[in-house]
């Protein structure tokens, strides 16, 4: 069963994160996760220029080293930047000692106070530790774009029927799904905007 929506018990019981974000006026946040790519970064910047967007990306260290140009042209775009490790290894594949390093060697390069882990996962002793000098940044709705399984009608059905104001909207810059990500994103902000949503960045 694919949760889109984060039920509200998690945010309630995992405080020391952000889920979404309050006392906004009807707008939604975008963040897109593993970039940069040159297959999908610039077609994503470019469709948030022609709509006047502004959002937030959660880059992969050893991407960022690869694609400096295409990093500093999300920065200049106005663009917020996070921290998404240096080479997005879940927690348990690898030791703790190897896991903070890698988010330290990511920000080396990012520089960012916001940190978002591979795949949603940490565990609450990790969280601990990183919450003390970053802010974990999490999310409230899920497009599950980089399953295969799921289709973009079924995204954009979802998007219509549960996304609200606050939340914080997960997609991803990654090459793997860049075909499906060029004709998600736009139906996509045409939706949010239909609803009378604007867009910030976390």
């Amino acid at each position: 069963m694919r949760l889109f929506r984060i039920p509200s018990f998690i945010p309630y019981v995992l405080k020391n994160r952000i889920w979404s974000i309050k006392n906004t006026e009807n707008k939604v946040f975008l963040t897109f996760d593993d970039g940069p790519s040159p297959e999908l970064t610039p077609f994503i910047l470019e469709t948030l220029e022609k709509n006047k967007i502004k959002a937030t990306f959660f880059c992969v260290g050893e991407n960022v080293a690869k694609y400096p140009e295409l990093f500093q042209r999300v920065k200049n775009e106005g663009h917020q930047i996070g921290n998404h490790s240096y080479n997005h290894k879940s927690y348990t594949k690898i030791s703790k000692k190897e896991y903070l390093d890698s988010i330290e060697k990511a920000n080396d390069l990012i520089q960012s106070e916001f940190y978002r882990p591979p795949y949603g996962r940490i565990s609450l002793n990790l969280a601990r530790i990183i919450s003390k000098k970053y802010k974990l940044v999490m999310w409230s709705w899920i497009s599950y774009d980089f399953d295969e399984n799921v289709s973009i009608e079924k995204i954009l059905k979802k998007a219509h029927k549960q996304v609200k104001s606050g939340e914080v909207l997960v997609l991803h810059d990654n090459p793997k799904i860049t075909e499906k990500q060029k004709e998600l994103l736009p139906k996509l902000i045409q939706l949010l905007k239909l609803k009378d949503f604007s867009f910030g960045e976390i």
